[in-house]
C-alpha cells in the first residue's frame, strides 16, 4: 500500500490530545470525508505506524518516517510569491529560533493569510484552513515543512522539536 500525504495529516492529529472519538469528527477537523480518515488509518496500520487495536501511533517509527521518508517521498520546492499563512522556520513555532534574513518567507497559499511569502504546497490541500483552529496541529505540520525544505540547521531543530512534541503528546 503507498502512503498518501493525508495519511500524514491523520497520524500527526492522532498524535494529539483530544482526539477525536468517530471519523465523522476526524474528519470534520481535517477538512476530509470520514471515508479519507478511515482508507488513511487503513494504510497507516499497513505501514505499522498505527496500531490496530489501541488506534495509538507508534510514535518512535513514526517520528523516523517524518524525518527520513517525508522529506522525500513528499517533496516540495518553494514557488511564485504569494499571500498566506507562514510555515517552517517562519511559522510562530519556530520564528524566534533563526535570524531573519533577505530570504522570503515561506506559506501556504491562503487569500487569507496576512503575510506575504514564497508559495509552498501544503501536504493536504485543507492544512491551511485547518490550522486555525488547531494550534498545535499547526506547529507539528510548520515543523514538518522546515524537514521538507530547510537547510540543515533548520532541519536539525524542527527533528529535535518534532521529537519532542510528539513524545510530549504521548504523556500529557
Amino acid at each position: 500500500m503507498i502512503m498518501k500525504p493525508q495519511d500524514v495529516l491523520v497520524a500527526l492529529r492522532l498524535c494529539l490530545k483530544d482526539i477525536p472519538s468517530t471519523y465523522a469528527k476526524k474528519a470534520q477537523d481535517l477538512g476530509m470525508s470520514a471515508s479519507e480518515v478511515h482508507a488513511a488509518e487503513r494504510r497507516l496500520i499497513a505501514a505499522r505506524l498505527l496500531d490496530s487495536n489501541s488506534h495509538e501511533i507508534n510514535r518512535d517509527a513514526f517520528l523516523r518516517f517524518l524525518v527520513n521518508g517525508v522529506p522525500f517521498a513528499f517533496a516540495v520546492a518553494p514557488a511564485e510569491m504569494t499571500r498566506g499563512i507562514p510555515t517552517a522556520w517562519a511559522a510562530p513555532v519556530l520564528e524566534n529560533e533563526f535570524s531573519d534574513s533577505n530570504q522570503s518567507p515561506p506559506v501556504w497559499p491562503d487569500p487569507n493569510g496576512k503575510v506575504q511569502g514564497v508559495a509552498i504546497k501544503p501536504l493536504y490541500s485543507s492544512i491551511p484552513k485547518i490550522v486555525q483552529k488547531i494550534p498545535a496541529l499547526y506547529d507539528l505540520l510548520a515543523l514538518l515543512d522546515a524537514l521538507r525544505i530547510g537547510r540543515a540547521r533548520e532541519r536539525k531543530r524542527a527533528e529535535e522539536e518534532l521529537g519532542k512534541r510528539i513524545k510530549n503528546y504521548a504523556t500529557s
